[in-house]
């Protein structure tokens, strides 16, 4: 495995963890509403979630750009251009400043 796949492993078990705490976070503002919590603490929980998934994005997408050079690298050494890979490549970019 070379640095690029452990760069790439290593962020995918930190997404996965920060996934997880995610959930436990989603699963504890559902029990404030049912307990019928201040909307303000709910508000500040929730902020918390949309906060934790933005971190989470910006792995996933630093991991795809990781992988997505690696495989360009990996066709210019075989004599490959790939117009497909780096359209997608852009689709994918663009869209994460859209959201």
């Amino acid at each position: 495995m070379n640095a690029n796949e452990q760069e790439q492993e290593k962020l995918k078990q930190n997404v996965l963890s920060r996934m997880k705490r995610i959930e436990g976070q989603v699963r504890g503002i559902q029990r404030m509403i049912e307990e019928g919590k201040e909307c303000e603490d709910i508000l500040v929980q929730v902020r918390a979630v949309r906060s934790a998934l933005q971190s989470a994005n910006k792995l996933i997408l630093k991991r795809y750009m990781l992988r997505c050079y690696t495989d360009t690298v990996s066709d210019a050494q075989q004599g490959r251009e790939d117009h497909e890979a780096l359209e997608k490549f852009i689709k994918v970019l663009t869209g994460f400043l859209d959201g």
